[in-house]
């Protein structure tokens, strides 16, 4: 039986039977965003400016666009070039009720799992929590050299104000242009921007969207498990395997299998941030998945092997963003990297 998720996705690609159908209640939509602007416009809801830049990495579609595997470039990246760089997350699947930081032993049950891959994956502070500005708050409080903040997701929650908004798009565009629930879009396009906020667009997937650069992702040539084992992808080939994918889009995690030239015997697609708590192989064949649902089955499977996704934006992007960030550094005060 498809998914709820599917059937939507389907019929949001364009306008569908089932879009005009929910057309009507996209007034509330229209409401809530139109409120929302004017009362941040006329100041009765406040945003909390940080001592330091903000570069918030989001979608304004519904669904994975590939956000957290460009967070992790630009974090590396920056290290690489000087920039003390913080990071916050919603902490989306975990129990958090007030903000945390994030430790290589945490559980994604309570911090989520993108903040512990994000966690495993940088050699940065990361804070997870739903309130972005506690968190920033409590990630600068303790690590009082930060000098940049990276919010994984977070272009709609205006709680904090952000200067940079990375705006990731993947094949699906704009779909039929709608907005939530007739279709994908959690706020009008083009987008209504603060003062001073500079947008910059990516894109994902083989199709450009608008002026969108274009991020180079693919699946690394090689797999980890939880024991600390690294093997080749291409050892799997003429054998069968078992992929696994708890994430928004779990068709393209086995298309990127599939053209590595790995036979899937099984392929188990489940709900984006599935808690996995209960999964158990079905087989005695190796399992593939991707590295948000490793960091949830390790504790448990350690034999289960994650496939890395790997992000790398062009030298394009890195000389339209880094005069931005230096400006944006002296004008905080900071000395720039």
């Amino acid at each position: 039986m498809p998914r709820l998720s599917d059937i939507l996705l389907k019929a949001w690609a364009k306008p569908s039977i089932l879009a005009v159908l929910l057309f009507p209640f996209t007034l509330f939509s229209r409401s809530y965003l139109w409120l929302d602007h004017k009362s941040r416009q006329r100041g009765w809801q406040s945003s909390t400016h940080l001592p330091v830049p903000v570069l918030v990495v989001g979608n304004v579609m519904v669904g994975g666009t590939g956000k957290t595997p460009i967070v992790i470039h630009l974090a590396e990246r920056l290290t690489g070039l000087g920039w003390r760089v913080g990071v916050i997350a919603r902490g989306h699947g975990g129990d958090l009720s007030a903000s945390t930081e994030v430790s290589q032993h945490s559980l994604a049950s309570h911090v989520g799992d993108e903040a512990l891959l994000l966690k495993k994956r940088l050699h940065v502070p990361v804070f997870a929590g739903q309130q972005r500005a506690q968190a920033a708050a409590h990630l600068l409080q303790a690590y009082p050299h930060t000098q940049l903040i990276l919010s994984d997701d977070g272009l709609q929650h205006h709680a904090l104000h952000h200067d940079i908004a990375l705006c990731v798009f993947d094949d699906r565009g704009l779909g039929n242009g709608w907005l939530l629930p007739a279709g994908p879009l959690r706020e009008t396009w083009p987008r209504q921007l603060e003062e001073g906020v500079i947008q910059i667009n990516v894109h994902t997937g083989s199709k450009a969207f608008e002026d969108s650069i274009a991020a180079h992702r693919q699946l690394a040539g090689f797999a980890v498990n939880g024991l600390g084992d690294k093997r080749p992808l291409g050892s799997w080939i003429g054998q069968q395997v078992d992929a696994l994918a708890a994430i928004a889009q779990p068709s393209a995690f086995f298309s990127g299998l599939k053209d590595a030239g790995l036979t899937l015997s099984r392929q188990d697609a489940l709900p984006d941030h599935d808690a996995l708590s209960h999964w158990q192989p079905a087989t005695a064949l190796d399992v593939l998945c991707t590295e948000k649902d490793a960091v949830k089955l390790w504790p448990q499977h350690p034999q289960v092997w994650a496939v890395p996704l790997t992000c790398e934006l062009p030298d394009a992007f890195w000389r339209l963003l880094m005069p931005h960030l230096q400006r944006l550094s002296l004008a905080y005060g900071q000395q720039t990297a």
